[in-house]
């Protein structure tokens, strides 16, 4: 178990070679590809706090392009294409303020996702994050997108979505590995890797 966990960083080897930039917004960070045309990383911190308002907005629903990237006003290439604009930070969990509801709606926050991933496991697994948080009071998450399986217009259709959480009272961390693909539904936790093994794939290191 690691004692605990302060950040990810990408391998400078690998990343110099991408054409990245990173961006912080009120409640996350993108790092995103401007080739792939999503994120090749994100990450946030949910707290108890952020899920416990008495009063929640109501989802925004309205995708964008993020105002501090250019090259980010996507919609028409998800258009038609078959794959959801998957949220990398939920909305859901920007539901006690409204601009963070509004960012979290940027295409730098958005990977296409299939819908059997993006409406099934993956949002299990962002309600499993709810859910724990309210349990322990805050999660470190952070989730992104590798490989490339084709093209939607202009952006990339990446082949697998990962996510990895940091449960800050246990000194914890889990791992997730979804293949992006049609394959049927199974639960959650079929989807536990490690995080040496998402390195490997992604040339992302958890370092405490």
């Amino acid at each position: 178990m690691l004692k605990y966990l302060t950040l990810l960083f990408l391998c400078p080897a690998v990343f110099g070679a991408m054409d990245t930039v990173t961006i912080k917004h009120r409640y996350y960070s993108t790092t995103f590809d401007r080739t792939l045309k999503y994120p090749v990383l994100v990450h946030w911190w949910v707290t108890k706090r952020m899920l416990s308002c008495q009063n929640r907005i109501d989802r925004d629903e309205r995708f964008r392009p993020d105002p501090l990237l250019n090259g980010t006003d996507l919609e028409n290439s998800y258009k038609g294409s078959g794959y959801d604009r998957g949220h990398n930070m939920p909305a859901y969990d920007n539901g006690c303020d409204s601009v963070g509801m509004s960012e979290c709606f940027y295409f730098s926050n958005m990977a296409p996702q299939t819908p059997r991933v993006n409406r099934g496991d993956w949002k299990e697994l962002e309600k499993y994050t709810r859910d724990t948080c309210l349990k322990y009071d805050s999660i470190k998450v952070w989730c992104g997108s590798v490989g490339s399986v084709k093209k939607i217009g202009s952006v990339t259709v990446p082949k697998y979505c990962w996510k990895v959480l940091y449960i800050k009272k246990l000194r914890t961390y889990q791992a997730y590995l979804f293949a992006n693909d049609t394959s049927a539904s199974t639960t959650v936790q079929a989807h536990r890797t490690t995080t040496g093994a998402l390195y490997k794939l992604t040339k992302i290191r958890v370092k405490k």
